[in-house]
């Protein structure tokens, strides 16, 4: 769970400092710290893949996966349900509560957010929890200096959420095989480096529409240990 803590933990940190700042961060300034956070998250994408890709044992499900995945996202339009969610969640309330809604979406839906998790729980590596943990430190200073120190409770929603995913790994461990793991973490990878590329304003690919992609190595994987694959 340490990999939670930080996190959370940087969530804290971040909204103390941003609600310290008050008047909000300098333009040029958020734009270098979010181009720093889209090289960040590109390069850990980047290296999930190239660490994973080779000990696949089904070199083209991560294409099949990201096939489908992206259309059954865009078929429901997630991104665009997010988007309304976050207006619906922030209609006519405070704007602490504007600001709560965003950030609590924001830092919880998220590849790092459901992934990190799984990786701690079954081999306790806390890399991709560290990396969102870094990426979320920028955002709650941002978003605090914005709406005030009230969007550090979005670090106790983030706890309750990654160590629910945590919790769950640790009780299914016996169901998350390597294989599921290692192709769960090519397709995490291409998500996380789509991420990088979107925050870096190169292209909006609208990574939210990916996410179900995530589920096709898990289906994947179950059916062919069940039927001795």
């Amino acid at each position: 769970m340490i990999g939670t803590i930080v996190n959370a933990g940087c969530i804290a940190v971040g909204s103390i400092i941003g609600s310290v700042v008050k008047k909000g961060l300098d333009e040029k300034l958020q734009n270098a710290l979010f181009t720093a956070m889209g090289l960040a998250a590109l390069g850990i994408g980047i290296n999930a893949v190239v660490q994973n890709m080779p000990n696949s044992s089904y070199p083209v499900l991560f294409i099949v996966s990201l096939a489908l995945g992206s259309l059954a996202g865009t078929a429901v339009d997630l991104d665009e349900r997010f988007q309304r969610l976050s207006e619906r969640l922030s209609k006519g309330k405070s704007e602490l509560g504007r600001g709560l809604s965003t950030g609590i979406l924001l830092f919880c839906i998220g590849t790092l957010s459901i992934l990190g998790p799984i990786q701690s729980a079954l081999y306790g590596d806390h890399t991709y929890l560290f990396a969102n943990a870094a990426l979320d430190l920028v955002t709650s200073m941002v978003l605090a200096s914005a709406y005030g120190i009230g969007m550090i409770l979005a670090a106790g929603v983030l706890f309750a959420w990654q160590g629910s995913i945590y919790g769950l790994t640790l009780l299914l461990g016996n169901f998350v095989t390597p294989d599921m793991m290692c192709e769960l973490s090519v397709v995490g990878g291409f998500l996380i480096a789509s991420t990088g590329i979107s925050i870096l304003g190169i292209k909006d690919l609208k990574t939210m529409n990916m996410l179900p992609s995530l589920v096709v190595p898990i289906a994947f994987c179950a059916a062919a240990s069940a039927l001795g694959w």
